[in-house]
């Protein structure tokens, strides 16, 4: 039968495939402050924290106890953050949508109110207010999405950090491994059509290529379900498709 394929052993969970704790800060949310209540917030410090790709703001308030999320563009050490329903819609301050204005461009967005920010984190990341009626509110993500969230969930005002981060490439392997490694990532992959048959279903022949098609139904059992899982099109019209989005770009 030959060894499991990779993303078998990945699907196990093993150690080998987790993000290490080394490194880590601290769990990143809103602060602990029930959702009716005001809060004014002191940014005490901007962290970076290992396999994470936007830096975290480190936020002071009562009796000096601190909570951390993902510093927006402009924010700086010493800024002043107001958090609930009366504080203005400026630039890293925290609100209910039902607070934020319409086309507001938000991150940091609660899927369900209180649970402290799960959507819109990474670096450079930022989602539009699209519009509010009959207690939700409809949110464009930056995959370009749409989603129906519930009004009094929170968000931050403004775009994350560190868009600029893919501007520089990796010039080497030796970096592009370490910053892998941090994310619990396997890097470098390799290609399921450069291996034995033994070890992949894509692989042997006298040639590189599938020798099969890549297509994979959901409910493959594990060591067969790679390539394509489930696809919703395939063949002229899923190339068709790709070609018009690229030319819409």
């Amino acid at each position: 039968m030959g060894k499991r394929i990779l993303q078998r052993r990945a699907g196990k969970g093993g150690i080998q495939f987790r993000v290490s704790p080394r490194g880590k800060i601290a769990p990143v949310r809103y602060p602990n402050i029930p959702l009716t209540q005001e809060g004014k917030l002191t940014v005490s410090a901007i962290l970076d924290e290992k396999g994470r790709s936007a830096p975290l703001a480190q936020l002071r308030y009562g009796n000096e106890t601190y909570a951390y999320v993902p510093a927006v563009s402009g924010l700086s050490v010493g800024a002043e953050i107001g958090m609930g329903e009366s504080a203005p819609a400026t630039n890293g301050n925290i609100l209910p949508l039902r607070k934020v204005p319409e086309g507001t461009r938000i991150s940091n967005i609660e899927l369900r109110a209180g649970d402290g920010g799960k959507l819109v984190r990474a670096g450079g990341g930022s989602a539009i207010l699209f519009s509010k009626g009959g207690g939700s509110a409809i949110v464009r993500l930056p995959s370009g999405k749409s989603i129906l969230v519930d009004q009094n969930c929170r968000a931050t005002i403004g775009e994350v950090a560190g868009g600029g981060r893919l501007e520089k490439p990796f010039l080497r392997a030796g970096p592009r491994h370490h910053a892998k490694r941090a994310q619990g990532k396997m890097y470098p992959r390799m290609r399921g059509i450069a291996m034995a048959v033994v070890y992949h279903p894509f692989g042997g022949g006298r040639h590189q290529h599938p020798g099969k098609s890549t297509s994979t139904s959901r409910n493959a059992p594990p060591g067969r379900k790679v390539g394509l899982i489930a696809p919703r099109k395939t063949g002229r019209g899923r190339l068709a498709r790709v070609s018009t989005q690229v030319q819409a770009k």
